[in-house]
C-alpha cells in the first residue's frame, strides 16, 4: 500500500481492521507496536506535541516501520502536508480534511451531527469515539456499545470504533474495525 494510494475510494470498502494511533503516551512503544501489528493494517500519526521539524522526522521514522509491515500510513494534518510527506491519507475533523486526489480521508466524529457532516464531505471512513472510558480523558463520558451502534448505523462511510478499545473490548463490541492508542501498544 504505497504513498498516495490511488484507490482511495475502493479502499473505503475494505479499510483495514486494526488502526494504531500515535500519541505522546505511546511514543516509546510505537516501533514495537508497528512491528507486531498484523500485516496490512493501518497507522495514524498524530504526535501533536512535537514541533514541525521534529514531527516530520518522527513521522518519517515511523512511516518506514509501518510500511515494512504493509500498513497504510495516515497523517493528522492538512491534505497538502499529507501529500508532501508521502502519507496515504489524512485524519481529522470532517471540515478540515480538504480534498486532494489519491488521499484516503478519515474523519473524527463524536455525535450524529458529526457523522452526518462527515458523510456530506464524502469521507472514506469515520473514527467514532469514545466508545469506552479512556486514559486520555479520565472521567469523561463515553458512548457505550448501544449508543455507538446507534450512531454507527447512521453513517454511510465505514465506521472505526475508537476510545478505550482493546482486543477484548473489540470482541465484546463485535465490530469489524477498531482503533487504539494504548490498546495496541
Amino acid at each position: 500500500m504505497g504513498a498516495l494510494y490511488s484507490g482511495a475510494v475502493a479502499c473505503a470498502k475494505t479499510l483495514p481492521a486494526l488502526w494504531l494511533l500515535s500519541d505522546e503516551r505511546n511514543d516509546s512503544k510505537l516501533e514495537w507496536a508497528l512491528a507486531t501489528l498484523p500485516r496490512e493494517n493501518a497507522f495514524v500519526f498524530r504526535h501533536y506535541h512535537l514541533h514541525e521539524k521534529a514531527r516530520r522526522a518522527r513521522f518519517d521514522a515511523l512511516a518506514a516501520v509501518a510500511r515494512a509491515g504493509g500498513h497504510l500510513v495516515i497523517l493528522s494534518g492538512s491534505a497538502e502536508m499529507a501529500r508532501d510527506w508521502g502519507a496515504d491519507g489524512i485524519y481529522g475533523p470532517p471540515g478540515k480534511l480538504g480534498k486532494l486526489p489519491g488521499l484516503i480521508r478519515l474523519a473524527t466524529a463524536h455525535s450524529a451531527f458529526a457523522i452526518h457532516r462527515a458523510d456530506r464531505t464524502e469521507v472514506d471512513g469515520i473514527f467514532l469515539s469514545p466508545v469506552f472510558p479512556t486514559r486520555s480523558h479520565p472521567g469523561g463520558t463515553c458512548l457505550g456499545a448501544s449508543l455507538f451502534r446507534e450512531l454507527a448505523a447512521l453513517a454511510e462511510a465505514p465506521v472505526i470504533a475508537l476510545g478505550g478499545m482493546t482486543a477484548e473490548r473489540a470482541r465484546e463490541l463485535d465490530w469489524p474495525r477498531w482503533a487504539a492508542i494504548d490498546g495496541l501498544s
